[in-house]
């Protein structure tokens, strides 16, 4: 390796570190309760499959190894995974562009991406995102090894990785599409087509089980991934030209990778001919991305994290760009992402009181579930009845959480079971899919976030939970006690 590209993995390794530890070192005092979809990504790890209702099965098996080794399924130990990865991120990262181009550019490499907006709220929140980066970032470095040095090695372990990234979210695919345009695009970036099939055998192999699973399973998952979609099952009826969504979504991503991040990116697309043939190779793994999520934004609804797999080969790109452009510019950067990444965490600590108006919290949703699971235990405990059944998704994610759990704060009482109302036609969720009430004697503590009685007789209201602050400030929960066979068909 010439000298210019050397020295630079000390370093980063010192910088992402101790930002990692900084983040783990703040993850016990969190008052930001398990969120609804962590509680979900646990559950599915107490049982190995090859995939879930709504995700491929990676997330589910790496929270379950975390959590045996660990002896916990404590909060710090569901979320305490991510800050790592995200730190191995920056380094796969940080190398790619030590090998582009050297030492200055893979240091501001690895510092931006772990400040990432995106970064600081994946690695306090788990998410199927944060395990994909990893994965992604070698597809990514190897793919660019197969092209410069025609190497078959590098085209298989692009394979398995980008199968890997895949096994943790569908996203992973853009990357086929991606290297697919660029090679339409830049003769630097056709491969030879032996190495083209083997990665992209190899990347079939690594998800097949998933695919398979799929099969079996009514292809649960590719049905929600549809459904997120949303217009794609009917165009006619469900597709319009959203300009207001479109316009919420692309102005959030100035926020999601940083407002001079993506100013870069916007420059470097405008200076498209004028960029040097390894940064028009990353912007073809960056832009299309964005393009379709936009397009998504446009037709129907798209979430801010929806096009965050761009992010890592623009990192490669805004880094170095502004790092170019001067101290000035890479600095207030990072400045920027620094402050994000020190001020959020903090903030986590605050999430019980932390409110601009001093009437609603910032970080509402992520609070009050813990509350409300424990006024629903007490008041099946006072109604003398051990079965709770509920219909609201995130009610039910941390019910089960907390009687499931081990180590968890505030258990459920021994001898309490949770089950979703059951529902007909295809399952809306995981819960409904896999732990809908079976019918019994006797009566049961029903919680619903729907107005009116049960369609059954003999249903007695015992009130509603309805908080002033938190996750169910606006979604009271009514409590019924209902006779077990309600819903029998």
């Amino acid at each position: 390796m010439p000298e210019a590209r050397r020295g630079w993995f000390g370093p980063a390794v010192a910088l992402v570190g101790a930002v990692v530890l900084f983040r783990l070192a703040l993850l016990p005092f969190a008052e930001a309760e398990v969120f609804v979809d962590e509680a979900q990504y646990w559950l599915w790890g107490q049982s190995i499959e090859f995939g879930y209702y709504s995700k491929p099965p990676l997330i589910g098996w790496v929270l379950r190894a975390v959590t045996e080794l660990a002896g916990s399924d404590s909060a710090f130990w569901l979320r305490a995974p991510a800050a790592v990865f995200h730190g191995a991120t920056a380094l796969i990262l940080g190398g790619l562009a030590a090998e582009l181009w050297g030492r200055r550019e893979a240091l501001a490499v690895a510092a931006t991406y772990i400040t990432l907006p995106l970064v600081s709220v994946g690695s306090f929140l788990i998410s199927t995102d944060t395990i994909m980066f990893p994965f992604l970032a070698v597809a990514l470095w190897a793919w660019v090894r197969v092209l410069h040095e025609k190497s078959g090695g590098a085209a298989v372990l692009a394979g398995v990785a980008l199968g890997a990234a895949v096994m943790a979210k569908y996203a992973g695919v853009y990357y086929v599409l991606c290297a697919a345009l660029a090679a339409l695009a830049m003769p630097a970036a056709r491969p030879a087509p032996r190495h083209a099939v083997m990665a992209l055998v190899a990347a079939i192999v690594v998800i097949s089980p998933n695919i398979l699973w799929n099969i079996q399973n009514g292809l649960s998952t590719f049905e929600h991934t549809m459904d997120n979609a949303d217009w794609v099952r009917d165009p006619g009826a469900k597709a319009a030209l959203n300009w207001g969504s479109l316009g919420e979504f692309f102005g959030s991503q100035f926020i999601v990778f940083g407002p001079l991040c993506l100013g870069a990116l916007i420059w470097a697309v405008a200076r498209w001919k004028r960029q040097e043939e390894a940064t028009r190779l990353l912007l073809w793994f960056a832009v299309p991305i964005v393009l379709l999520v936009c397009g998504q934004a446009l037709l129907s609804k798209a979430y801010a994290n929806w096009a965050a797999a761009a992010y890592l080969a623009a990192s490669l790109v805004a880094a170095p760009a502004l790092l170019r452009a001067g101290r000035l510019w890479i600095g207030a950067s990072l400045a920027i992402g620094a402050a994000f990444a020190v001020i959020l965490p903090l903030a986590t600590t605050q999430a019980s009181h932390l409110s601009l108006d001093g009437k609603t919290l910032l970080l509402g949703r992520y609070v009050g579930r813990e509350a409300m699971s424990t006024q629903v235990f007490e008041l099946a405990k006072m109604a003398g009845v051990s079965t709770v059944v509920a219909d609201d998704r995130d009610v039910l994610a941390d019910l089960v959480y907390r009687v499931q759990g081990q180590g968890v704060s505030s258990p459920a009482p021994e001898g309490v079971a949770v089950f979703a109302k059951p529902q007909p036609g295809r399952p809306p969720n995981h819960y409904v899919q896999h732990m809908s009430y079976p019918g019994g004697a006797g009566e049961v503590l029903f919680v619903t976030a729907q107005a009116g009685p049960p369609a059954c007789e003999g249903a007695r209201e015992i009130g509603t939970l309805q908080p002033t602050q938190g996750a169910y400030r606006k979604r009271p929960q009514a409590v019924w006690l209902v006779p077990g066979d309600c819903w029998a068909d």
